[in-house]
């Protein structure tokens, strides 16, 4: 089976040749494992058949990028969204925030009003031949993208994010809505521009280590519609869904599974999120990918993460509806060694 084939029929619910494979990495992670063998002429992606490839477009209000300082450690940008960041050269972690442009609600209006749909949003010679190449080698194409709590964290402070999703509901569904209507635009006209995607992969971080960031009935109130609008578009043109979305979401699932989504992801085991429990208790209405522990992976003892792919498969693979992945992406402490006994385990128990 081609990795498009095999992704399908798992969406499906249905049992294929074997898990289809696909992961994250940090740039520090690369790096090291560059230093320990990996081919610096391979993409790690290619060099471990990874089987989904994303395709996607700046969604940003598009302002101007400028460095503010620049050492040897680290370096601190704007950023597309009006926002500042510190970068760590080694980008072992997420960026350092240092500044948001969304103060108050008055600061809204200048941004909304540079989010429109626009052809030059798309580097149409970059994605023609990223489709063209992964189409020729069977994978499984999604167009990308990031709306919602995760995403409006580019333009507020997450404090002040969640204090207006509690206080103004209505003006954080406006600025939703604004992200996911330009979402939804761009699709549709690299659609009419020749793209036929297999799926989509959206990133919405809405959860952390010991519960959602906010309540299901915030989700209601200020996500559910555009979230239903996007997914129902998506779906009628035969792309399925798959969801980024870090910590412990147990809670939203059946409000995912209502507005539509088809395959959840990370599934943070440090937060509570098992695969197999979600297997039992959601699978036959929602797929999964990901779910095995990296702290697992970076354990000096081989059968710790031989117990934990061996295990979570059994139950996870079964009737189709899993993709392999991490259960976030893969920190520098795993070595180039360990990740490929990763990969020949997940070969292994991966085999139906």
């Amino acid at each position: 089976m081609t990795s498009q084939e095999r992704i399908k029929c798992v969406l499906r619910h249905e049992e294929p040749d074997q898990v289809p494979i696909y992961d994250s990495l940090w740039e520090a992670t690369i790096n090291r494992w560059k230093r320990e063998g990996l081919p610096d002429n391979i993409p790690v992606e290619e060099y471990f058949g990874y089987e989904i490839v994303l395709i996607g477009f700046d969604s940003s209000p598009r302002f101007p990028i400028k460095t503010l300082k620049k050492t040897n450690a680290f370096i601190i940008q704007t950023t597309s969204t009006g926002a500042v960041n510190k970068n760590f050269r080694d980008y072992p972690t997420t960026p350092e925030l240092i500044d948001r442009p969304i103060k108050e609600k008055k600061d809204w209006p200048p941004i909304k009003e540079r989010l429109y749909p626009d052809y030059t949003r798309v580097d149409w010679v970059s994605a023609f031949n990223t489709y063209q190449t992964a189409r020729s080698e069977g994978k499984f194409i999604v167009c990308s993208g990031s709306w919602g709590y995760d995403g409006l964290q580019s333009y507020m402070r997450s404090d002040q994010l969640l204090m207006a999703m509690a206080d103004d509901p209505d003006w954080v569904k406006d600025m939703i809505l604004t992200s996911a209507n330009l979402h939804l635009k761009m699709m549709e006209m690299m659609l009419e521009k020749g793209f036929k995607f297999d799926g989509a992969f959206f990133f919405n971080d809405m959860g952390y280590r010991n519960a959602l960031l906010f309540s299901p009935q915030t989700y209601r109130k200020t996500h559910k519609e555009a979230d239903e609008m996007v997914y129902s578009f998506c779906h009628k043109h035969n792309m399925p869904i798959i969801l980024h979305s870090c910590g412990r979401v147990k809670e939203i699932i059946p409000d995912l599974i209502e507005v539509g989504l088809d395959c959840l992801q990370p599934l943070e085991v440090k937060a509570g999120m098992d695969v197999r429990e979600l297997k039992r208790e959601y699978g036959d209405k929602l797929s999964f990918m990901g779910g095995i522990d990296v702290r697992a992976m970076a354990d000096p003892d081989p059968r710790v993460i031989e117990e934990e792919i061996r295990s979570k498969f059994e139950v996870a693979k079964k009737g189709g509806g899993y993709i392999y992945h991490s259960d976030h992406s893969i920190p520098k402490n795993v070595s180039f060694k360990q990740y490929k006994r990763v990969m020949e385990l997940v070969r292994k128990y991966g085999k139906y």
